[in-house]
């Protein structure tokens, strides 16, 4: 009988990078000490009978035209949470592949154990942990309000046990609680590294789209994204969905990076509270304040995805007393920063670089798009000069270079989130009012940064 060779390659538990030789540095992600050995034993090639060439496994499929393709109706199923439907673009594909990120404690097992019970008053859903007990999961389950009878528990770490459970029971929906703790007997590496995350994703994917039942998968990563596993596989999943926000803070943001269903600037709102994490309420009043006028904050209005939210920008400009004045952001683009501030001193001489300069946007939003220039400038003035903007007046408007004010799209979607907040003025770019189908408001249109100083 042929004996088994045994192939020995060294693997980066960082970004997977494989070499045949040791190396203290990984040379694709720089990381030290993160490659690993792993051994896999293959078996000799055989070869055929008559001509001595190896002999290949072929999958027949058969070749169709693009015109004789019938598309079929997406089977959606809701999950009975506004904002993750919202996000997963109106509800669960069957025969999908769902990723869903984050650091550790930050909600993604308690969210998906809600979803889970929701699901399971109308299909036959399994949730795997590798992480907790069975009765572990029934007291949170119990917290949550779970209960149902079509929801079914198993305690597993080992992929080929899972796969059987499935192929045994009629299941709809498969949640794993984590990617990360799951390992395959085919795979001599341990549970976690990159190559037992590849290999269980891959056999989950074919399980999905075999079975036509939808796969959720819970994948931890730190805030930097350095942990082997979600990173390295985002490619082979459907759905990628990750959670931002603080651990501390009540709330939670789900933001689409990845949705071949859907749109994939999508996030959805949810709030930690007794009950778990649940759809957030009021939203609009998260993100901004209407208390009295303050020196240094500005409102504007930014989407994400198709949902306005009207978002308050905070600066604080101080005197700086080193040779290098302060530049500090949160939640806005520190390069672009710098770009408006050598603005405001070219075209209006305000000598910013003898000051440090702070921008907070709050409630945890991260803002990417030019459409708040125009407010992160109005907050900058209105704590250079200590005079306080309207909390009645929003800012919406991308600066250019040469100190233009220009149009953004979705003026008039977020012109109506404005009114429906009960906010009356806006300074907007100019020829705008002639475009919007909007009364009782007023529109203050400016061409340069000059005009509304």
């Amino acid at each position: 009988m042929a004996k088994k060779k045994i192939k020995t390659t060294f693997e980066c538990q960082s970004c997977g990078y494989q070499s045949l030789k040791y190396m203290g540095k990984c040379p694709s992600c720089k990381d030290w000490d993160s490659l690993i050995e792993i051994k896999e034993s293959m078996l000799p090639t055989s070869s055929s009978s008559s001509g001595g060439e190896k002999t290949r496994t072929r999958i027949s499929t058969e070749v169709i035209s693009i015109q004789d393709i019938k598309i079929e109706d997406i089977d959606r199923v809701s999950t009975k949470d506004n904002e993750l439907d919202l996000v997963l673009g109106g509800g669960v594909v069957k025969g999908s592949l769902i990723l869903i990120g984050g650091s550790p404690g930050i909600g993604k097992s308690t969210l998906l154990l809600k979803v889970a019970g929701n699901l399971a008053e109308s299909e036959k859903v399994l949730y795997v942990s590798g992480e907790e007990s069975l009765s572990q999961i029934k007291i949170r389950a119990g917290r949550l309000g779970v209960n149902q009878k079509e929801l079914y528990l198993y305690s597993e770490i080992e992929f080929e046990n899972i796969a059987e459970k499935i192929s045994k029971d009629n299941f709809s929906t498969l949640v794993i609680d984590s990617i990360q703790t799951l390992f395959s007997n085919t795979v001599t590496s341990a549970p976690g590294s990159v190559t037992q995350v590849r290999t269980v994703t891959f056999e989950l994917m074919r399980l999905a789209k075999e079975q036509n039942i939808s796969v959720f998968i819970i994948g931890h990563i730190t805030k930097e994204g350095s942990i082997a596993g979600p990173r390295v596989l985002e490619h082979m999943v459907d759905v990628v969905l990750y959670f931002e926000g603080e651990v501390s803070s009540e709330l939670r943001i789900l933001r689409s990076f990845k949705n071949r269903f859907g749109n994939t600037n999508e996030i959805g709102l949810f709030e930690m509270n007794s009950e778990g994490l649940v759809s957030a309420k009021n939203i609009a009043s998260k993100f901004f304040s209407r208390s009295k006028p303050q020196s240094g904050s500005a409102l504007t209005v930014i989407m994400e995805g198709s949902r306005p939210l009207i978002v308050e920008v905070q600066a604080l400009v101080s005197e700086s007393f080193s040779p290098n004045a302060k530049r500090s952001v949160n939640g806005f683009d520190h390069n672009r920063l710098n770009m408006l501030l050598a603005l405001l001193e070219k075209k209006l001489e305000i000598p910013l670089n003898q000051y440090d300069v702070f921008i907070n946007i709050t409630g945890g939003i991260k803002i990417s798009e030019t459409a708040s220039d125009l407010a992160i400038l109005a907050s900058i003035i209105s704590s250079f000069r200590d005079r306080p903007l309207s909390k009645e007046t929003l800012f919406i408007g991308e600066v250019s270079l040469i100190g233009d004010i220009r149009e953004v799209f979705s003026m008039e979607v977020r012109l109506r989130e404005a009114i429906s907040q009960g906010i009356k003025k806006a300074i907007v770019p100019k020829n705008i009012s002639e475009k919007l189908n909007i009364e009782t408001f007023e529109v203050a249109e400016v061409t340069k940064i000059i005009d509304w100083i």
